[in-house]
């Protein structure tokens, strides 16, 4: 009989960690991203940072997945988070001074980029360890869950605290809370077992390996197209059309904060669904919630109504978790443990390195004078057109069950 998720005391310390290290993150980027704004007086500084972080993970990732199935992922872990608490301390003690400048934060980016690069897949490839098999899709969804709920707490706390305390204080604050989740992780803490991987080979050859694994199971190669659909044809590129939207509708802040809430409820809800009901056809259910996304993001597109707009936004965050936590269980499930941080690192590869170009070529698009509803159509009828044809072509993803 399996122990209760919350009567494991590694599991509960990996959620902890995770958690807290969202929150320091979300804050560090508000806190940043208000400095940058108001001190600074410059967006495109605020752009080339946001680039700084997101450049090094995606290209550092595929390593991180090496690195991840070499050590022992709580050292992972324990380390990166550590590294960022004490970074973003001494950016506190810069501001505190006087002399924070936009270099030194665009130095911070590449550390932060190039560290989530590393502990990503080790954190993802660390909840085999920790779970039982057949509790891997409902650790998945609480952390994950969670992890919404970090989203909007972390913004909430950075704001309030800059409210009453200012920049300063709210670097502080981050700097703490980013070193208590490397508290959480210390990893006499999260009990992690022996290294899997002790073939020893270079680090290219292990990269190579990882790639060679996943190019042969087709359950992943179409797991990871569906990934790549998603965010790029629908969450990359409505995240940056939202606020356009917002400002084409007459809206303000509130409104954009109401959608933005619509969509975090939706993924928390549907997370909140999947850790408690079971799912054997994982495949089918993940292709469908595709589906389902891009048809909301269809209507997305074409109603001129705010508040619509929230509760379409509830209903795509509600369907994209369909998408990614069927997938995510099943490929931990079934990985080599050998091998797991590489295929993870190659997953999440496929999550976050498409967001950006989605963003570009938006904002491209935008700036060429095409009508920002427009574009989304568009991205959502390519998105659905290749929703049904991996539907269609993809009979191993189509018809995979779990036996969890």
């Amino acid at each position: 009989m399996n122990q209760s998720l919350f009567k494991n005391r590694p599991f509960i310390f990996l959620f902890m960690a995770s958690f807290l290290a969202i929150i320091g993150y979300s804050m560090f980027f508000m806190t940043t991203t208000w400095f940058v704004i108001s001190d600074l007086g410059s967006a495109r500084s605020l752009g080339i940072i946001l680039i700084a972080m997101t450049v090094p993970r995606i290209v550092m990732m595929a390593f991180g997945g090496v690195i991840a199935d070499k050590f022992k992922k709580t050292t992972i872990m324990f380390s990166t988070s550590f590294i960022q608490g004490i970074s973003v301390l001494i950016v506190f003690f810069f501001h505190q001074a006087g002399e924070l400048r936009f270099e030194y934060l665009l130095g911070l980016g590449l550390i932060f980029g190039t560290l989530d690069a590393f502990s990503g897949p080790a954190g993802t490839s660390l909840i085999p360890k920790l779970v039982q098999k057949s509790q891997i899709k409902q650790a998945n969804a609480i952390i994950q869950g969670l992890g919404q709920i970090g989203f909007v707490v972390g913004p909430i706390i950075a704001g309030s605290v800059m409210e009453f305390g200012g920049v300063t204080t709210g670097y502080l604050v981050a700097a703490i809370i980013v070193l208590l989740s490397a508290f959480f992780m210390f990893p006499p803490f999260l009990k992690e077992g022996p290294v899997d991987n002790t073939v020893k080979q270079t680090p290219l050859k292990d990269l190579l390996e990882g790639f060679s694994y996943v190019k042969a199971s087709k359950y992943l190669v179409t797991g990871i197209l569906i990934l790549i659909t998603l965010n790029f044809f629908a969450f990359g590129a409505i995240s940056i059309a939202i606020p356009i939207l917002v400002e084409t509708y007459g809206g303000t802040p509130i409104n954009l904060s109401y959608i933005e809430a619509g969509l975090g409820i939706g993924m928390l809800v549907s997370t909140a669904i999947i850790g408690t009901v079971k799912i054997r056809r994982r495949g089918l259910t993940s292709i469908l919630g595709l589906i389902a996304t891009l048809v909301v993001a269809v209507a997305f597109s074409q109603i001129p109504n705010l508040a619509v707009l929230t509760a379409l936004a509830f209903l795509l965050g509600f369907s994209m978790t369909f998408v990614s936590i069927p997938f995510f269980t099943s490929a931990q499930e079934d990985t080599d443990p050998r091998i797991m941080g590489r295929v993870m690192s190659i997953v999440f590869l496929a999550m976050n390195g498409f967001d950006p170009l989605a963003y570009a070529g938006v904002t491209f698009l935008v700036s060429r004078g095409i009508d920002i509803q427009s574009i989304i159509l568009t991205f959502s009828l390519i998105g659905l057109f290749i929703a049904f044809l991996l539907l269609w072509k993809g009979k191993t993803y189509r018809k995979h069950k779990s036996i969890y």
